[in-house]
């Protein structure tokens, strides 16, 4: 089955389907033992491949080829991208989408902010005049093939973001995404305003959104769940600690135990990627 169809089956199941934030081929490596989605989170792509914060900086040509990286190593995973704004103009928008279709996505999440774009959890953020972007939604639409495209709203007025919540679940986009949900009664508002429209939620470490297992996210309608941040924030926890406790010991590694990762293991992990 296609990629895209193959997520869009996904989506349609009773229960919420995950997909786990990597940030590079080794998290993506790790996840695939736990998870058969992914999700390129553009906080986490920013952070790792260019040391900044998710603030407009990421260029579309990295991301392709990241995509392409992670589709060879991982044939059946589900694959949805974040693309921001789409990287500029329509013109622009539809270009990335048709490249990482080509790339092996399965989805992209297409937002409507304008720049300079901010992560959706933090303040700052301004929005595109609804009919600029429900233009440019429209004209990655039509350039799809079967690529699933989820519509995102970053609006954070409780009347705006319903207001735009129906109007993009009045397209043809797949699944509709409102970021940074304050409450479940917000979800609630927002399912009930979409009709039948699949419903996306975003769940990230210290960020506006309340924290929910898959069981209640199912409960509350919710038909798909990112994860946009465990590898990265893990990553960082786990580093720092390390190389907390080496300065302590004067650069000594520690003996590890039977559980512990050195190079065999990590070998095992990466020869699985060999094709």
């Amino acid at each position: 089955m296609p990629h895209g169809n193959a997520l869009r089956s996904a989506i349609a199941t009773p229960r919420t389907t995950p997909l786990i934030g990597v940030y590079d081929m080794y998290s993506a490596s790790i996840a695939a033992r736990h998870y058969d989605g992914f999700f390129v989170s553009g906080f986490g792509f920013a952070a790792s491949y260019y040391g900044l914060p998710d603030i407009g900086f990421i260029a579309w040509p990295d991301i392709v080829a990241f995509t392409e990286r992670l589709r060879w190593a991982f044939p059946d995973h589900h694959l949805l991208v974040d693309i921001d704004d789409g990287y500029g103009d329509p013109e622009v928008a539809c270009h990335v989408v048709r490249r990482l279709e080509q790339a092996g996505a399965s989805g992209v999440i297409l937002e409507d902010q304008k720049r300079p774009r901010r992560c959706g959890h933090v303040e700052g953020k301004q929005l595109l005049p609804l009919d600029e972007y429900l233009d440019k939604l429209e004209r990655v639409l039509a350039c799809r093939t079967e690529l699933t495209v989820v519509a995102r709203t970053d609006a954070t007025d409780d009347a705006e973001i319903l207001t735009r919540a129906k109007a993009l679940a009045a397209t043809d986009a797949d699944v509709v995404l409102v970021d940074g949900v304050r409450d479940i009664e917000a979800i609630r508002r927002i399912r009930d305003t979409i009709g039948d429209k699949p419903l996306l939620f975003n769940q990230i470490a210290g960020g506006r959104s309340p924290r929910l297992s898959l069981g209640e996210l199912a409960e509350l309608g919710v038909d798909v769940a990112i994860y946009s941040t465990p590898c990265l924030f893990a990553a960082h926890e786990a580093m720092d600690k390390a190389l907390t406790d080496l300065k302590a010991t004067d650069g000594r590694l520690p003996a590890g135990g039977e559980d512990a990762v050195g190079v065999p293991q990590s070998v095992e992990l990466l020869t699985r990627n060999l094709r």
